[in-house]
């Protein structure tokens, strides 16, 4: 596949690699300078921003159709918004915090060079995380026609798709609004959040993340070539629901909250709903 600046889809994506590459090396090196690997989480989301706008330029525009340009917009601009918030988000969220919990425990357990184990299980592994979960993003910005089943089904899909991205956007950003402010109450220390959307799902975040990559994967997916990378959203899904967010979350909140194990049992682990039965003793948790 050749984008209307000449280059190949491959090249596209090594220089996105490349990019991460530099990107990540240079944060690692700002954190091993400051003892304080959490950086790296303010990286995420504005990594995929990172490489939806270069697949966008080295792409070029050439002579494509009508829902190539709409299909390649909606990429960019719901990429960089989600990314661009999450960063921020994260970055003030973690101002003058001390490092990470799992950055700290991974590290005392890690045999051998720490530094080595710091730079190739965090940074290397999240730029090559960003890499291949970007891949919808990246082939759909860069494919020129190739639609799905003409003009109804592709415009079918961006709609739907960008509402799951709206849903998502929506339920992460409300939730981490909800938590801040529930957080910013010293009346609420050492308490768990469960009203607005916590009430729902102990993970609105977590949700609204799978939500925007689906979203996304379902807007690329309107040209065909598209479809092969169905393997990125399944991955980002699983990293939420089993990998290093939702277990590593619940574990240190086990541990920290003596009324998280009833929160539990009444609230869903992620998919939003009704909390399965009324708790007369429930009220906002202390632990």
């Amino acid at each position: 596949m050749l984008g209307g600046s000449g280059w190949s889809f491959p090249a596209v994506s090594a220089v996105n690699a490349a990019v991460l590459f530099v990107v990540f090396t240079g944060v690692f090196a700002a954190g091993q300078a400051r003892q304080r690997h959490r950086y790296v989480d303010a990286t995420w989301g504005s990594a995929f921003a990172v490489v939806a706008v270069v697949t966008l330029v080295l792409s070029g525009g050439g002579d494509t159709q009508h829902w190539d340009t709409v299909r390649r917009v909606l990429l960019v601009v719901c990429t960089v918004v989600w990314g661009v918030r999450l960063s921020v988000h994260i970055a003030w969220r973690g101002r003058g915090a001390p490092e990470d919990p799992r950055y700290a425990a991974m590290l005392a357990r890690a045999g051998g060079n720490p530094t080595w184990a710091a730079y190739s299980r965090v940074y290397l592994l999240q730029a090559a995380l960003v890499w291949f979960i970007s891949l919808p993003v990246q082939v759909g910005i860069f494919v020129s026609g190739h639609p799905v089943a003409g003009a109804v089904p592709v415009v079918t899909l961006m709609v739907v798709g960008l509402g799951l991205w709206l849903v998502g956007v929506g339920f992460e950003g409300i939730g981490d609004w909800q938590l801040a402010r529930f957080k910013a109450d010293p009346a609420n220390r050492g308490r768990l959040m469960t009203a607005g959307l916590w009430r729902y799902t102990r993970h609105p975040n977590y949700f609204g993340d799978a939500c925007v990559w689906w979203g996304l994967f379902l807007i690329a997916v309107s040209t065909w070539p598209a479809a092969l990378t169905i393997a990125s959203p399944v991955v980002m899904t699983w990293l939420l629901t089993s990998g290093s967010g939702k277990p590593l979350v619940e574990a240190r909140l086990s541990a920290a909250r003596p009324g998280y194990a009833d929160y539990v049992a009444r609230t869903s682990g992620f998919i939003p709903r009704r909390p399965r039965r009324p708790d007369p003793r429930h009220r906002q948790d202390v632990g």
